[in-house]
């Protein structure tokens, strides 16, 4: 018994240290460093002063330390502050920003997720006439680019009065996308008929097994739907560039860049504008952490057991 342990001990050492598996991790580790180098290069620029990065462009630690960037971002300097620190002193109401991508966003979300579930199961479960054509027709949707629908959707904006408004911000993709149904229809396909069957002979009508039966059923689906359609939302930049003109209605991806064209005489001010960037994208960065193995699992599509 002890020769056949020592034989499986040296048999998993010798696949620890294998070439091939040495050439894997040394794959991936590369591959880790590239996708982070960027977030790195954002934070070190964000962490230095102007001046010093123009004299000091390709340093690899952060020039001249300072948070003066986030401190800009944050609007916590006074105007003078700002440009003896090479900003351009205009400020950016970063908190008003938040707020308006955050309703955005979440409106977005969770109407999207609700109307598509509906539809999903209608598309899934309901036998009515001409289902499959209306479905690929559908799904023939997402051949469209997006931005052949931005014309379109702008004339209805503003004849609706919602030009420079938050709901005008969400409304073009608040109710469903194709790929939000599709996503749904192929979840609702793999539950049991047998489910649905024991619910109706139980009294249950079908929008009562929809509620209380499918949606519980589908929380996986719809949380990672959900992730995905509410960091969409949150990184949408040219539709809320057409529509939202004042601070009221401008999310954080549009004042991002009006933050970069108030250019001071002495640059661009690097520094505040990576700052801003990164405390934009830090909670979207943290969601998909949480959430990123769920979403891998839902993707794949299992099916009920």
């Amino acid at each position: 018994m002890a020769a056949v342990a020592d034989t499986t001990t040296v048999r998993r050492v010798r696949r620890r240290i294998s070439p091939g598996r040495a050439l894997a991790w040394a794959v991936m580790a590369a591959i880790v460093l590239i996708t982070l180098l960027p977030f790195y290069w954002i934070l070190r620029t964000a962490l230095s002063s102007n001046d010093a990065l123009a004299a000091h462009p390709g340093d690899v630690l952060p020039v001249g330390a300072t948070t003066g960037g986030f401190e800009r971002a944050l609007g916590l300097q006074s105007a003078e502050e700002a440009i003896a620190q090479g900003g351009s002193g205009g400020g950016l109401r970063f908190w008003r920003y938040l707020v308006n991508s955050v309703v955005v966003s979440t409106l977005i979300t969770v109407c999207q997720i609700f109307f598509s579930a509906m539809a999903a199961y209608a598309f899934a479960r309901l036998r009515w006439r001409g289902r499959e054509a209306v479905f690929g027709l559908f799904l023939a949707g997402l051949m469209v680019p997006a931005i052949f629908t931005l014309l379109p959707n702008f004339v209805l904006v503003k004849q609706l009065g919602l030009v420079d408004n938050l709901l005008g911000v969400a409304l073009p993709t608040m109710f469903m996308t194709p790929f939000a149904v599709f996503f749904l229809r192929q979840f609702f396909m793999n539950v049991p008929r047998e489910v649905e069957e024991a619910a109706l002979l139980d009294g249950a009508g079908k929008v009562r097994i929809f509620f209380r039966l499918m949606l519980p059923m589908a929380s996986t689906p719809l949380l990672t739907l959900g992730l995905l359609t509410y960091i969409t939302a949150w990184n949408d930049y040219f539709w809320p560039l057409m529509v939202s003109y004042s601070d009221s209605s401008r999310v954080l991806t549009v004042a991002l860049a009006i933050f970069r064209a108030q250019t001071p005489q002495s640059g661009y001010d690097w520094s505040g504008l990576m700052a801003a960037t990164l405390i934009a994208a830090l909670p979207m960065l943290v969601l998909f952490g949480c959430f990123a193995r769920r979403i891998v699992g839902s993707i794949s599509f299992t099916g009920i057991k």
